[in-house]
Formats: structure tokens, sequence, C-alpha cells
């Protein structure tokens, strides 16, 4: 039996050493060293048609006319993102395809005749298909543009980014949250219209509030002009309480999305400077801008 065994492993050993022997080792070289650069030369290539067609893109969607014909600065940088995220995928797609070519795998053949792994793949491609489509309907109903400041869900920020599959939102403290298309069912928009915003000035029971109003009238005009985003002359709501019950004088301004913090913050200090310099009594001499 182990003289048997001997034998056969010996005769194995010998037509494995024959086959190698055989083998045209120059031209399996030669092969390899030639898929090699084509797939190096397929990566230089669709490297280059990335390039060269974002530069296009970019072109296209530069600030011309054009860009009030698609519905405005946001409108247009919603589809030039959109546009630059098809074309990656497209050229993608392309290169997986060219390279699996490349090294011999018969893709056409694999997909005419993968018919389970076809409905396997179309099963778990539902999700995708479920991000495209609703994708699709958020721009069909422009219900959110690049630089618009949405609330989805929980996440509250910048739109940065609106793809196939997924629609990135930017935080107040940096963090980018790549949200799913098919996840988005309700959106907060908060760019679509004038906010506005409460400055509160904090009085007392014995304060003048005619000469309060008056001041605050006087430097409505100029505070038209000076502060950024203000749309309107403030509004003089006149005296109320705050939401901590707190003896307020409010005045209500109208600002452009964004910007109503900032335009509240400067009408109070010009309000608080003025009061002041008019020796008008207030609580502890301070405010509070509220905005909503």
């Amino acid at each position: 039996m182990e003289l048997l065994a001997s034998t056969s492993l010996t005769n194995q050993a010998s037509q494995i050493s024959h086959y190698f022997s055989t083998l045209n080792w120059d031209a399996i070289v030669k092969n390899l060293g030639d898929r090699i650069l084509s797939i190096l030369l397929a990566f230089v290539i669709f490297g280059a048609i990335l390039w060269v067609g974002k530069l296009i893109i970019d072109a296209a969607f530069h600030q011309t006319r054009r860009i009030q014909v698609l519905g405005g600065t946001h409108r247009a940088a919603t589809f030039h993102a959109l546009t630059l995220n098809i074309f990656r995928y497209t050229c993608y797609f392309f290169l997986l395809y060219a390279l699996l070519s490349l090294i011999g795998v018969p893709v056409g053949t694999l997909l005419a005749g993968a018919g389970i792994f076809s409905i396997a793949l179309g099963l778990g491609a539902q999700g995708f298909v479920s991000d495209v489509v609703n994708g699709f309907f958020i721009l069909l109903e422009q219900q959110i543009d690049v630089g618009d400041v949405v609330q989805i869900g929980t996440t509250k920020g910048t739109v940065a980014a609106i793809g196939l599959r997924t629609t990135q939102v930017l935080s107040a403290d940096g963090t980018l949250t790549y949200i799913q298309n098919r996840n988005i069912t309700m959106v907060q928009n908060f760019s679509r219209h004038n906010l506005t915003a409460n400055v509160d000035i904090q009085i007392t029971p014995t304060t003048p509030l005619d000469q309060v109003e008056a001041i605050v009238k006087k430097a409505g005009p100029s505070l038209l002009k000076e502060v950024d985003g203000l749309i309107k002359e403030p509004d003089v709501t006149g005296p109320t309480t705050d939401q901590m019950g707190r003896l307020v004088f409010r005045v209500v301004i109208t600002t452009r999305s964004g910007t109503q913090g900032s335009a509240a913050a400067t009408c109070l200090a010009t309000y608080l400077k003025d009061l002041n310099d008019a020796e008008v009594p207030l609580d502890n001499e301070w405010g509070h801008p509220h905005g909503h």
C-alpha cells in the first residue's frame, strides 16, 4: 500500500512538473503585462474624462443668465451638484464595466444569463430606487435647494448637496449629515420666506414709554440702511412680557433668512446706546433679542 501511495504521489508530481514545463511563460508574462497596462490606461482615461467633464459642467453652471433661467442661485447650485453626481456615477459604472472586460470577465453574458442574480439584485436595489424616486420628487416640488437652511427630522443645518441617494446637511457645529432620500418624509425649510425676530428691551414700570418709542422709531431709517438683512423698518409692538415673565418693550424686525440673529443683536445694541445717551431708565440697562 505504501509503495502504491508513493508511486501515485510521484506520478502526480511528475504530471505537475510536466504541466508547468509546457507553459509558455513568455506569453503569460506578456499577456499579464498587457492587461495591467490596459487597466492603468483605463484609470488614466476615465480620470481625464472625469476632470474634463467636471470642468465642462462647472462652466455650464457659471454665473450667467442661465442661472436665472434655472430659478436662481440656490436652484442652479442644486442642479449643478446633481449633474456632477449623475456624471460621476455614470463614469464609475463604465469604468467598472471596462475593468471587468479587460480582465476577461464576460460581463454581457453574465448580465444576459443571470436570472436569479438579477432578481436578487433587484430586491437589493429597492432601497436605491426609493432614494432616487424620492430625490426626484424633492427636486420636482422644489422642497429644498443647495444653500437652504432646513430641518429634516432632528437634523438642522444648511443643505450642502443633493445627490441621487443622499442629501447632505451641514449643521452649525460643522457636522455633515448624510440623509438617505427615502427617509426624508418631512422638511422644514427656513430659507423660502423672510423671518422675524423679537428685540426685547428690558424696562421697569416707571420707564417713560413714550420716550422709548420715540427713540426706537427715530433709529428705524438708519437701521434699515445699515443692518445687513433687514427688510423693512422695525415694527414697534410696545410693552409686554417675555417668556420669563419680565417686563420688556418689544420691537419686531423682519429679515432675510439666516440674518435674523445678527440683525436683532445689532438693533438691540443701537437701541440701548440711544436710550442710555438719552438717560432713559431701563431695568439693569440691557435687553434681549429673541428670534422665531
